[in-house]
């Protein structure tokens, strides 16, 4: 049946003019929202009992490198050098076809686990077209929304992003999928010489691709003023990190309408600098979120969302007692800023913003029930914190366009006992190449 009718939820829908959190119904039909309101009257759909939930959009993991899933936690200790010596110095070299297809399956089975509707998928090791062509294989096996950012390995400051598989997977495949989107993971002005990065954002701009950039540590080098004086700045620019930016530069880019995504729990760990959070927010921007690393930490966007935002208001009371002398009365920032960080601002950053991040008629219906029943969520007073608090056995289920992905607590439409082994072989495989190194 193609129409569905969720009954009895509280529902977090962050879209703009309707309260915080209402008790609503949702009809879905075939892959999109059709109503929203209460006691809806639908005999042809489904109905489903979700008395005792929260329901909130698709949750989107707006940066993350899926392809290193098979080798989750081995850098739980590294510092930003030891993760570039080891991954990039070392690991990359030594992974094949199969090895991106499972680490993308895996990755992306565990994001619709945790409560991801939506990924941004950054995958810079693509050594190879049958390296890309797997691993956007596996998100597509996987079931997810994802947008497949093309990257590939460290390359010569003076080398541009190879236009060639660019049009190649646009035309080939990513072409045809509702689900799949293509993005360029550039070098950006950090990596590249300024004539390369101004020649790598102009052909983002042709193809009206999302072209996506690392920047941490604050210094910038001379391509970010090339890439300001091209024009070329704007909504489908999006800077991952960001750390310790000057804050001159954040203002510049939030008014060309650059998008930001965070890593917070990475970023303070392995030593990128200060999150951009709180720079952003002066500025009348906010960050998107990613996990960045199943590497280094846990794949939970939740858990970036919670991190973000108890790091912000941790430097905001420090802030405030610093110049008044007197703990503050209120708090800087609320959990449901923080959940938007988590959908509609990593909806922005991926180019979706139209499509995903909130629930609405004519969106996607891209979904999570949330089991407020739980002992750790119950009772559940404040529906937007409940959300923000869940862990991944409060998920019941997630709907990715319309479709269940996850139900009664379990993935669907998927062998995980089948995944788990072949992708534990995969790390295993490239643990002893590393050490052969």
């Amino acid at each position: 049946m193609s129409r569905v009718l969720l009954r009895g939820a509280r529902v977090v829908t962050m879209a703009p003019g309707r309260p915080d959190a209402e008790r609503a119904d949702i009809l879905v039909d075939g892959d999109r929202i059709v109503l929203i309101g209460e006691n809806l009257d639908a005999p042809d759909a489904e109905p489903v009992d979700l008395t005792g939930r929260v329901i909130i959009p698709g949750l989107v993991n707006a940066h993350l490198h899926t392809w290193q899933t098979g080798l989750r936690a081995v850098g739980a200790d590294w510092t930003l050098m030891e993760y570039l010596t080891h991954l990039h110095g070392g690991a990359v070299r030594h992974y094949g076809p199969d090895d991106m297809y499972v680490s993308n399956l895996a990755g992306a089975l565990n994001q619709i686990d945790c409560g991801t509707t939506t990924l941004g998928d950054w995958c810079h090791n693509s050594l190879t077209p049958e390296h890309a062509d797997a691993a956007v294989e596996g998100l597509l096996q996987a079931g997810i929304r994802a947008v497949f950012l093309h990257g590939t390995p460290y390359r010569d400051p003076d080398l541009p992003h190879p236009l060639a598989e660019i049009d190649r997977l646009l035309d080939g495949p990513v072409r045809g999928h509702a689900l799949l989107t293509l993005g360029m993971a550039v070098q950006g002005p950090q990596y590249s010489s300024p004539d390369t990065a101004v020649a790598d954002f102009r052909a983002a701009a042709e193809r009206s691709l999302v072209v996506s950039l690392h920047q941490s540590g604050g210094e910038l080098a001379p391509g970010w003023d090339a890439v300001r004086t091209a024009g070329l700045f704007g909504p489908r620019t999006n800077v991952v990190h960001g750390s310790d930016m000057p804050d001159s530069w954040v203002k510049t880019l939030v008014e060309a309408g650059v998008t930001f995504t965070s890593t917070p729990e990475n970023e303070l760990g392995q030593g990128h600098g200060t999150p951009v959070t709180g720079a952003l927010l002066r500025h009348g921007g906010a960050p998107s979120l990613g996990t960045d690393v199943d590497t280094v930490v846990p794949g939970q966007v939740l858990t970036a969302a919670r991190v973000a935002l108890a790091h912000q208001r941790g430097l905001d009371h420090a802030d405030h007692r610093q110049r008044t002398g007197t703990h503050a009365t209120t708090a800087s920032l609320t959990a449901k800023q923080a959940l938007a960080w988590a959908t509609v601002e990593g909806a922005k950053a991926l180019g979706l913003a139209d499509q995903v991040g909130r629930i609405e008629p004519g969106m996607q219906a891209d979904l999570v029930a949330v089991d407020t029943r739980a002992l750790n969520l119950w009772p559940a007073h404040h529906p937007i914190a409940a959300a923000l608090h869940c862990d991944i056995a409060n998920i019941e289920a997630v709907m990715v366009a319309g479709r269940w992905r996850k139900r009664d607590h379990a993935l669907l439409d998927c062998d995980l006992d089948k995944v788990k082994d072949r992708l534990q072989e995969s790390g295993e495989r490239l643990l002893r190449a590393m050490d052969g190194v």
